[in-house]
């Protein structure tokens, strides 16, 4: 897996992640299960990490919940409890915006020089790094993602996106302005306050980077609530964070749920912005709780239907191979997974054939495996929903290429699923899945799958495999969609802006654009009795 994810996301430093190699555990370096030859999951291997952090972080303590309540968090491959977990309400909410608004108020945290909060990102970046490894371990016990994914991409990637906003933190400034009369104009970039953040279960450190890097970096205070399936890794990071010397109360970390915790954060009248990664039905809520409590900025990432175009004059192998990656990737659970696959009519037949011989041949088992590229699914409810998904396709007359059922008998696996012959109107070409499942549908025109591809109400991402240039820049330009990969996909930097079009969210995350969700614009004018200029 490792070899394969660096050949899409190490073309080069500058435009992607570089991989960094990096020794495992002996105790994970076992055999690989393939789903064509295996008949069920092994014995899970027993990670090399303890549950250290499990309450909630408020005030720059980790505290119990007021109500003492608890809930577990489950092993995907297993199904079993890994930990007990401090469950915040609307009271825990409240107590960490209350320490939140301190620490924004009156704590050295915004007073700080803009240098000053830069060494103290970079601390954080380094501890991490540090602990690399043990982050990972818990990232996949907790997630169910392969080891090699989150030690050499997903912890990597984390801390790049902490230095590069550490980088960002004392080049952020206002402009003068030439006014008409004599005054001097000025304007002020100023931290927005408290920022509310809910972060979802499929990248839980990666949008926790995503969100808090930029908050921290324009001297915000924050409350996060994290995803109720997998609140670990953001705990133990928070501990770090701490550690690097972030003042108490700056960066708060309640675990809970949607209706209880995260509709708390959204609509509490202290609470100055909330940034929500999820589900699009749930960014709606989200949206109305901040309309009905004080109005507080919105921004939202949400969900995706992403075309992956192949074009006529594809090399069809490699064509496939992208594809598989692009759909496949984290089990299937990315927001921008390409998971309409048009594939032009002159290649199609060759196409699907060698899809189904790649899915075939997908490594599935214990994440905690070398060479592992597909751990299970992330709960019971989710895996549910696949099956059901499966059983649409076969029923709505989609012709089952390969998968399509469980794989053993224990835990949350998911046999790599293809289907060809798939029309526009089926659920599984309209409905975010969320799982492995690949949709191949045919086309006959350019202009006929850029009608196709744009008729949905998703706009997120896009993938487009061709040897034309013509067609890429054309298609580059018609696709309504946040993000267009051309020969690649996944591809992802700390510089990249990443959002969608329609009901695909609002905003940007990443790069200089997330800077302006975490800052307000001040205009200052001041009157001058002698100007230079008379």
């Amino acid at each position: 897996m490792a070899a394969r994810i660096s050949s899409f996301l190490s073309r080069s430093s500058s435009s992607s992640f570089a991989l960094l190699s990096r020794g495992t555990n002996s105790s994970l370096r076992r055999g690989i299960l393939r789903y064509g030859t295996a008949a069920s999951v092994e014995e899970p291997i027993k990670p090399s990490v303890n549950v250290e952090y499990n309450q909630l972080l408020i005030d720059g303590k980790f505290v119990d919940a007021a109500s003492g309540k608890t809930f577990p968090t489950l092993d995907p491959r297993t199904g079993e409890t890994i930990a007990h977990v401090s469950e915040g309400d609307a009271e825990d909410i409240n107590r960490a915006v209350i320490a939140a608004r301190k620490a924004f108020d009156e704590g050295p945290w915004p007073k700080m020089t803009a240098y000053e909060r830069q060494r103290i990102l970079l601390r954080c970046a380094d501890l991490v790094e540090k602990h690399n490894d043990e982050i990972a371990a818990l990232e996949t016990w907790d997630s169910g993602k392969p080891f090699e994914q989150c030690a050499q991409i997903e912890v990597p990637m984390f801390v790049r996106l902490f230095r590069y906003y550490a980088g960002w933190a004392d080049k952020i400034h206002g402009l003068t302005v030439p006014a008409d009369g004599p005054y001097h104009v000025q304007t002020l970039h100023e931290p927005i306050g408290v920022a509310g953040q809910i972060i979802p279960w499929n990248f839980p450190l990666v949008m926790f980077a995503w969100k808090v890097g930029p908050a921290l970096a324009c001297g915000n205070s924050i409350v996060m609530k994290t995803a109720e399936q997998t609140p670990l890794s953001a705990l133990y990071v928070s501990k770090l964070f701490l550690e690097a010397g972030l003042p108490p109360g700056v960066l708060n970390v309640v675990s809970g749920f949607g209706p209880t915790a995260g509709a708390a954060l959204a609509s509490h009248m202290d609470v100055d912005k909330i940034a929500f990664t999820g589900s699009t039905a749930t960014g709606k809520v989200i949206l109305e709780l901040s309309a009905r409590s004080n109005l507080k900025d919105v921004t939202l990432e949400l969900g995706g239907k992403s075309p992956f175009i192949v074009c006529e004059d594809a090399d069809v192998d490699k064509a496939v191979e992208l594809a598989h990656f692009a759909l496949f990737f984290n089990q299937g659970q990315c927001c921008c997974a390409g998971s309409r696959t048009f594939v032009h009519e002159r290649v199609y037949d060759e196409f699907v054939e060698k899809a189904k011989a790649r899915a075939l041949k997908r490594a599935v088992g214990d994440p905690f495996k070398s060479g592992i590229e597909q751990g299970p699914q992330i709960d019971s409810d989710q895996f549910k929903k696949i099956l059901k998904y499966i059983n649409s396709g076969v029923e709505s007359g989609a012709t089952l290429q390969a998968g399509g059922d469980r794989l053993g008998s224990k835990g949350f696996y998911i046999q790599p699923t293809v289907f060809s012959d798939v029309k526009d109107d089926m659920l599984i070409a309209q409905d975010e899945i969320f799982g492995p499942v690949q949709s191949i549908l045919k086309y006959k025109s350019t202009d006929e799958v850029i009608k196709r591809a744009n008729n949905s109400q998703y706009g997120l991402a896009a993938g487009v495999f061709t040897q034309n240039l013509d067609n890429a820049n054309r298609l580059m330009r018609a696709l309504r969609v946040g993000t267009v990969w051309i020969n690649c996909f996944d591809t992802f930097d700390a510089a990249i802006p990443f959002g969608g079009y329609k009901m695909s969210g609002i905003g940007r995350e990443k790069g200089e654009y997330s800077l302006k969700n975490y800052l307000q614009v001040k205009a200052v004018v001041t009157a001058l009795d002698n100007p230079a200029w008379l």
